[in-house]
């Protein structure tokens, strides 16, 4: 068997898309530095509908974007704006603490928004939690082609090509594009790996993929991704965490002291606002739908 473990996602209907949420879950909160893999869509929304996430905090981690169709405007309480588009990732460091907002470009509530792709986050390294936030927006990413394959690395070191994106520890991300009867070796080096098929049909050494679980592999083993019709696959991983995380909404830590302190400080308002915003936020929920597990 290919799979030690297959985590089927938690989906979120928000009406005009679905998020499809596979960590942290019950039985795995983490899967290398990853503690969250949020899938969504794909969607067409109505002409002058878009996505709106207000401003909201986080704080030691590191949110990556990835985008299949459409675009999102980011912005944070560093100054940046950024427009996120297929191809293009984008790496915000929270650290000490960061505020952003995700919203769709007016251009594209205009046509009618596309909403496609992958929200992750990474957890920083013990020592490094508390690191300055910044941001990175990295569109030069290397992509591997072979006949029916388009593999592109979004970060890491993969198939021999490695990402400029910063990582903070082992760390590897990439999209995997296969043309019918194309098929793509995994690479097994990774301390621990997952994919997740996020359209058409793939197998992995002749297991079936089930479209947006996440399908966790055994370690240190080469494997075979081969698709009949076309399908598009993310993989990722990378170096097992000895540390425990805790998530409670937007924040992730070693410290349940520090995610309390985090709470108190955005209800104080003490967070750093984002320009270009009006100053309406995201309040902290009582009951969140991130929350760590016993």
């Amino acid at each position: 068997m290919s799979f030690i473990q297959t985590l089927t996602p938690v989906t979120h209907d928000l009406g005009d898309f679905k998020v499809r949420r596979a960590i942290p879950a019950r039985d795995r909160t983490m899967i290398g530095p990853f503690i969250f893999v949020d899938q969504f869509g794909p969607a067409q929304l109505d002409l002058g509908k878009g996505m709106d996430v207000r401003p909201h905090p986080h704080i030691n981690l590191a949110t990556v974007t990835w985008l299949f169709q459409g675009a999102i405007d980011h912005r944070d309480s560093l100054g940046n704006y950024a427009t996120i588009r297929p191809g293009q990732v984008n790496l915000m460091t929270a650290g000490s603490g960061i505020t952003h907002s995700e919203r769709s470009p007016q251009e594209e509530r205009d046509k009618g928004a596309k909403l496609y792709g992958m929200q992750t986050w990474l957890a920083l390294p013990d020592g490094q939690e508390e690191m300055a936030p910044a941001f990175e927006a990295v569109k030069d990413l290397p992509i591997l082609e072979d006949g029916g394959t388009q593999a592109r690395v979004i970060m890491g070191s993969l198939w021999g090509k490695s990402a400029p994106t910063t990582t903070y520890s082992d760390t590897i991300y990439a999209e995997i594009v296969l043309q019918p009867r194309g098929a793509l070796p995994i690479d097994a080096r990774a301390e621990e790996r997952a994919v997740m098929l996020v359209g058409g049909d793939a197998t992995l050494d002749a297991q079936a993929l089930e479209l947006f679980n996440l399908h966790v592999l055994k370690p240190g083993e080469p494997m075979t991704l081969r698709s009949t019709n076309g399908a598009r696959v993310m993989l990722l991983g990378g170096e097992a965490f000895p540390t425990k995380r805790h998530v409670f909404w937007n924040f992730v830590s070693s410290s349940r002291e520090r995610i309390q302190q985090a709470k108190e400080d955005w209800r104080a308002g003490k967070f750093d606002s984002v320009p270009g915003e009006d100053g309406e936020s995201i309040p902290l929920p009582d009951k969140p739908k991130t929350v760590s597990y016993p």
